[in-house]
């Protein structure tokens, strides 16, 4: 039976995920009622608009194919979003993208569905039941504070100033948070600003123009021309000279700048997200960081937890590490519960790239056989050696463990939920009567 096209709408209409059409000119073709439920603007407003227009810019952020001009195809593409409704309500949605060709197979436009996840992620943040979230590990109440944090970051543009130790994941937190903002799909920019001396530091931020420096052979991008449209993340702001904090901080002030040795002024539109592993009021009281520089990068602080205060996460981050290690042509069979246990209750100093390292190391040892304590690297094996055995936990006992471990039909993680313990601490059990599981 052939439909009409007021039976297709129809059908449109009673799908519960969005569905949004416009042609190569962006002017929207088509808006379902689950789009105007989703978004809050009515298809009333939105028909035969240009689609930036119609939601006050592009609806999918820095990922929009069309922010240059029509492109000649479209694959299909599909990736999570986070808008604002009408009323300036934040929602996260699954997008799918795909073009639209006509009967000569010309491009022609596209044709988007979405659906609301913004509760199912949300319940799942608050329930313990993610292992990770934004590319990041872990399900540690720490870490889903963290994943809180960032998505509360999706849909404004305030900076953010991420702390913690060295090998924490700064880097891997700013780039989620740009990731998940209307940003992601923009250039991500990252710059070490103590990895490079101060001459060299400024033109790197700010470019320059030929000339303005021996070995200025010609004009130069900075970081956040790249960064323009974007988010340009700072890793080690602390080590800025003054003379480069006053000009960073005109930037946040005005959005403009000059490139060293010009004099025309450059506009951009540029998030920054900052990092360090410092104390950074410290550093303001001590005066090597400028007082009002530091309430414009630390409007939204993030700390990150170190690993030895997450250590339920420990075991979850040698299996994501093991399998991308196995993806890359690394052969093993894993870890001995002896090898595991030591790694849990190790105090990683280095923190997640510590347990990178130590794992390749532990691979490389092995080869190919599963990891037993003796492949682990000298420092978890001192710590071992010199550290007392703590025992067998009191919380747990063989009768208790054992019947878990069959409820749990030996899932390990549903066991360890139903014994009121963390991983950890079952791992150490287990560690000690090996022949329970």
């Amino acid at each position: 039976m052939l439909v009409d096209k007021e039976g297709l709408e129809r059908i449109l209409d009673n799908l519960t995920e969005g569905i949004i059409a416009h042609d190569k000119e962006r002017r929207i073709l088509f808006f379902n009622r689950a789009a105007e439920r989703i978004t809050g603007h009515s298809r009333e407003h939105v028909l035969g608009k240009d689609c930036h227009e119609a939601f006050g810019g592009p609806f999918c952020g820095g990922r929009c194919s069309f922010q240059q001009g029509s492109p000649d195809s479209l694959d299909h593409l599909y990736y999570p979003l986070n808008i604002l409704t009408k009323e300036g309500q934040p929602r996260r949605v699954e997008m799918s993208v795909s073009g639209m060709n006509d009967d000569t197979g010309s491009f022609v436009g596209v044709i988007t569905s979405f659906r609301d996840v913004t509760d199912l992620t949300g319940l799942k943040i608050q329930a313990g039941d993610l292992t990770g979230f934004a590319g990041l590990i872990g399900r540690d109440p720490k870490m889903l504070n963290i994943y809180r944090q960032i998505q509360d970051m999706a849909t404004n543009d305030y900076p953010v100033h991420i702390s913690g130790e060295t090998g924490t994941g700064k880097e891997l937190v700013a780039a989620a948070i740009h990731n998940e903002s209307r940003r992601g799909g923009s250039p991500f920019v990252p710059i070490n600003c103590g990895a490079l001396p101060e001459g060299i530091l400024e033109s790197e931020l700010f470019g320059h123009v030929k000339g303005a420096f021996t070995g200025a052979v010609r004009d130069k991008k900075g970081r956040f021309e790249l960064a323009n449209h974007g988010t340009l993340f700072l890793d080690e702001v602390t080590d800025l000279p003054k003379v480069v904090q006053a000009k960073l901080l005109r930037v946040l002030q005005e959005g403009t700048f000059e490139r060293v040795g010009g004099e025309k002024t450059t506009t951009v539109n540029v998030r920054i997200i900052s990092a360090t592993n410092r104390d950074l009021k410290r550093e303001v009281k001590r005066g090597a960081f400028r007082d009002d520089l530091y309430y414009r990068i630390n409007v939204v602080p993030i700390n990150l937890p170190p690993l030895r205060k997450r250590k339920n996460d420990v075991p979850l981050l040698i299996e994501h590490f093991l399998e991308k290690y196995v993806e890359e042509g690394q052969d093993s069979p894993g870890l001995s519960k002896e090898a595991l246990a030591i790694m849990v209750d190790y105090s990683w100093p280095g923190n997640v790239r510590e347990l990178q390292s130590a794992l390749r190391f532990a691979l490389v040892r092995s080869n190919g056989r599963i990891i037993k304590p003796g492949d682990l690297p000298l420092e978890l094996k001192e710590w071992k050696r010199k550290r007392p055995s703590p025992g067998p936990s009191r919380k747990l006992d063989t009768e208790s463990v054992q019947a878990a471990l069959t409820r749990s039909g030996g899932n390990k993680a549903k066991a360890a939920r139903l014994l009121g313990v963390g991983r950890a601490t079952l791992y150490r059990f287990l560690a000690e009567f090996p022949d329970l599981s």
